[in-house]
């Protein structure tokens, strides 16, 4: 008899996982399992199921290079039911544990899956510690109020974890150089080459099986770059910090055409399916900072996405989940245009950032937020359509972190609770932080007619349609002293013009499903 059945999901890829710590070689076996399903819960883009899938293969060899047995269910054997709970049961019936010992689930939906799982033996869930914060320990800052906004909680992570402290205060001088890191890209300016990954024969077959089978799904397959293995993943982590994290700082919030990474990391995916930990990018990155390689501003912004933002977006999804995805504050039900699946728009930001979307499945989180994500927040598009295009499409994007970022950053469909008002622009933004608009079809400096950056009058019309609920704010008073002063004729004309711009587009009423040639 298998003395215990170590139970290891895809995005659980991490050798120091609390489900592989204990493990006996000679009694223990890692059972890990495809299954369709998982693929089709939304219609991931094609490169991010190849990505999960090479790494979960490589990730087995690794640990039968160990000395480990590894039960391995490929999606594409016959004989797989293509479901979790199915396969775990049957695994059950072959190796007769007498325990299953697993890791807790990223996500609540999984999560919920496990609880109604009876596989034929006693489970032992154990929790996740590849985060600097529990869920424990969040749900106790939240009862001792400490969770209301991220930045406070980031002040608290940086004392219990000692990055970027000097003595009692934090390194620098100040919490936050985020006001430093909001510059264009100079005209000119070439960020450096970024490291990419050949396939090698594992990622070549699971290349050839998505095709076959997710075909359909948006996304380009190829070319594929992403690192599938931990040691290829500290290679990425190398380059970012040799090549690009002494630069990122000031542009991190830039974006310019054809540059589809820039500055940024491009590790998130391998954080959120464990190749690499929180703790030792966030060290790597402050040894940088320590001899002298990389400047403050750029090493405080880095380590607060990880150490403030995605423990602060895991903390609001594990406490206030299943609620929490059915708010909807500004009552936003427009359906998702389908130009987020083709792209196809004279609006050049868009095109652009859906583009880098579907050739690398992958945007950086000023595309997401201030482009894609602000359109969908000033078209009123329903909230859980936005977020399950976002799940579907990024290749780091898992419920845990996806919702809370879409929901409340991106939608404020939460009410505040993420951010304290809407992350709401005008093309001004857009054309400020971008080139974007140098050649688009609309001009970001005319406000109406045929000409006028739609962001322009989908701005002031947002702020009219929803002036109940968000006047009140504090942080939306300029905007709302702005509008108070504009003549009603040209709040007739921001209305009218937002109302037609919108109805552009929706698909004709009696067009059909297969017509719009939607990615599933």
């Amino acid at each position: 008899m298998t003395r215990h059945l170590r139970f290891i999901l895809g995005d659980q890829l991490t050798r120091g996982l609390s489900a592989l710590r204990d493990i006996d070689p000679t009694q223990d076996i890692v059972l890990m399992i495809e299954a369709s399903a998982e693929a089709r819960n939304v219609p991931h883009h094609k490169q991010k199921i190849a990505f999960v899938l090479s790494a979960m293969r490589h990730f087995a060899e690794s640990l039968r290079a160990e000395g480990l047995r590894v039960d391995y269910v490929r999606m594409d054997d016959p004989d797989n039911q293509q479901d979790l709970g199915a396969e775990l049961a049957k695994a059950v019936l072959r190796h007769r544990p007498a325990s299953i010992v697993a890791t807790e689930p990223s996500e609540w939906r999984v999560w919920q899956m496990m609880q109604a799982w009876h596989a034929g033996a006693p489970l032992d869930i154990r929790e996740d510690d590849r985060f600097f914060c529990s869920r424990a320990d969040f749900a106790a800052l939240a009862k001792a109020r400490k969770t209301g906004r991220m930045e406070f909680f980031y002040r608290e992570m940086r004392r219990r974890t000692g990055h970027l402290m000097r003595d009692d205060g934090p390194e620098g001088g100040q919490w936050n150089f985020d006001p430093e890191n909001r510059k264009a890209l100079p005209r000119g300016q070439r960020p450096p080459p970024r490291r990419r990954f050949s396939p090698d024969t594992i990622t070549r077959d699971v290349l050839t099986l998505v095709a076959a089978r997710f075909g359909n799904h948006f996304g380009d397959l190829e070319p594929f770059g992403w690192a599938v293995t931990r040691d290829d993943a500290l290679q990425a982590l190398d380059h970012f910090i040799t090549d690009c994290l002494p630069t990122f700082g000031d542009y991190q919030d830039a974006m310019k055409a054809g540059e589809d990474f820039l500055y940024h990391s491009l590790i998130s995916p391998y954080l959120n399916v464990g190749l690499l930990t929180a703790s030792e990018v966030c060290a790597r990155a402050e040894m940088a900072y320590q001899s002298g390689d990389a400047p403050i501003n750029a090493v405080e912004g880095f380590i607060r996405q990880i150490l403030g933002w995605r423990e602060f977006v895991r903390g609001i999804y594990w406490t206030e989940m299943p609620d929490y995805a059915l708010s909807n504050h500004l009552n936003a039900t427009r359906d998702l245009p389908m130009l987020y699946w083709t792209g196809d728009t004279p609006m050049r930001c868009m095109a652009e950032c859906i583009g880098t979307t579907r050739r690398h499945a992958y945007a950086h989180h000023i595309q997401r937020l201030m482009v894609t994500g602000n359109f969908a927040l000033l078209a009123g598009v329903a909230p859980a359509q936005i977020e399950e295009w976002y799940l579907a499409v990024y290749a780091d994007a898992f419920e845990w972190v996806e919702l809370p970022n879409v929901h409340g950053m991106v939608m404020h469909a939460d009410g505040g609770r993420l951010g304290s008002k809407p992350y709401a622009a005008s093309g001004a933004y857009i054309d400020r932080m971008s080139d974007y608009c140098k050649i688009c079809a609309y001009d970001p400096k005319v406000k109406l007619g045929p000409k006028a950056c739609p962001f322009n009058y989908l701005y002031w019309n947002f702020l009219i349609e929803n002036a109940a609920t968000l006047r009140p704010n504090p942080r939306m008073s300029l905007p709302y002293v702005t509008l108070s002063k504009m003549p009603a004729e040209q709040r007739a004309d921001i209305t009218r013009s937002a109302a037609q711009f919108l109805s552009g587009l929706e698909p004709p009423k009696e067009t059909t499903q297969s017509q719009l040639n939607l990615p599933w």
